[in-house]
């Protein structure tokens, strides 16, 4: 079996225990050593040379610290509407909290916070404004609903230990993705999956625009999305491809409220859903394009590759498959694949984070051949994958 992070033994994956050790590995244990030293720390601090990088490094590690308590400032601006009360202009203190209903003092140490983070800036006469990050904020109503749902990521990870030890455990995380532990998902009812999919949809309208941005589909005869909850995706795509013909793929509950979504639009003539489970049921043929939508991360690698081949068995020889997820290993965004998504999937329950040439073993073990990374405008929100399918 491939293992999950892309290269066989790679996390099991160290040298044995009497082997020994190369120069580089005896470089780094002298680092670590040096490292770990509270009088090299001290001089460290206070030589010129490495004084700013002993400082850059001081501040990385009391933010991961203190990075629980960041995440709660937003929140509190987010359900107070901070950022849409300053979105017009700055204002005073004392306006702030006549708005707020929080006396002076408490807006003052929220402001002031707010401040610290770039989320909002102080300006002249004692009014406080947006900073660059609480403007965009406004611009993006995605980030309110994620800040919004992260309160249930917070509760499932109050005791991290635990929840690496227990395995499947029975989180909020999971009873709020209704699908992840349910026996028959096909038969979930619709308040279990309103929640989940009203997150979904607010979420992707950037990414699918990153996504067609990067590969665009005006090429191509018809898309099957499939996992494509409300049919954001498939909405924007039929947008940017006018004669493209879209399917949608979902779990009935789902599927019926991408074709809500999608006859007020106006598209319910070139955009159709179908409802079912992509594990146990066919996908719709007739598609020479398919798209996975943030759905293989979160699933283990048998459900996975189950999946990859239901996903070829419905393209025609040379039809492509589009996968669109953060990726672990991603440059530059190293922390978003392995450790928010990490743990967010351990949560939820299953799934994993993976790398690109974890994918692409997949996507061989399933039936497609040339897959490759094209770049996206923001990898840290979403990597996108493009395989072809192979011969039979």
């Amino acid at each position: 079996m491939l293992h999950p992070s892309g290269d066989e033994g790679a996390l099991s994956g160290a040298l044995p225990m009497d082997a020994p050790q190369s120069w580089w590995d005896r470089c780094l244990a002298v680092r670590d050593r040096l490292l770990a030293s509270q009088r090299f720390q001290r001089w460290a601090a206070a030589f010129p040379v490495t004084r700013s990088v002993a400082q850059r490094r001081t501040r990385a590690l009391f933010d991961l610290c203190a990075g629980f308590v960041y995440s709660q400032v937003l929140l509190a601006c987010v359900r107070l509407r901070v950022f849409s009360i300053l979105s017009d202009g700055p204002l005073p203190v004392a306006e702030i909290a006549r708005r707020l209903s929080l006396s002076t003092d408490a807006t003052g140490r929220l402001l002031a916070a707010a401040a610290s983070l770039r989320l909002l800036e102080r300006r002249r006469g004692g009014r406080f404004g947006l900073g660059p990050l609480g403007a965009a904020v406004v611009g993006n109503p995605a980030i309110t609903a994620m800040v919004e749902h992260h309160a249930l990521v917070y509760g499932d990870l109050r005791d991290p230990v635990a929840l690496l030890r227990a395995g499947r455990p029975a989180t909020e995380l999971a009873e709020f993705w209704a699908y992840a532990g349910a026996e028959e998902p096909e038969r979930l009812a619709a308040d279990r999956v309103a929640a989940y999919s009203a997150l979904m949809a607010a979420s992707l309208p950037l990414i699918a625009e990153d996504i067609l941005d990067a590969h665009p589909l005006r090429r191509y005869r018809c898309l099957l999305d499939v996992g494509g909850g409300e049919g954001v995706f498939a909405a924007t795509a039929a947008v940017h491809a006018p004669r493209l013909r879209v399917i949608v793929f979902d779990l009935p509950a789902v599927a019926k409220r991408a074709r809500l979504r999608l006859a007020a639009e106006g598209l319910s003539e070139r955009v159709s859903t179908v409802g079912g489970d992509f594990f146990s049921e066919p996908l719709p043929e007739g598609a020479d394009v398919v798209t996975l939508v943030r759905i293989v991360h979160d699933h283990d690698d048998d459900a996975a590759l189950t999946l990859l081949r239901n996903a070829r068995r419905a393209l025609p020889r040379g039809g492509r498959l589009l996968i669109a997820e953060p990726m672990a290993g991603t440059a530059g965004a190293e922390p978003v694949g392995d450790a928010y998504f990490g743990f967010y999937l351990l949560a939820m329950g299953r799934g994993r984070p993976r790398t690109a040439s974890a994918l692409a073993a997949l996507l061989r073990a399933s039936g497609f051949a040339r897959s490759r990374l094209i770049p996206t405008r923001r990898p840290l929100l979403t990597c996108l994958m493009v395989a072809e399918a192979a011969g039979a």
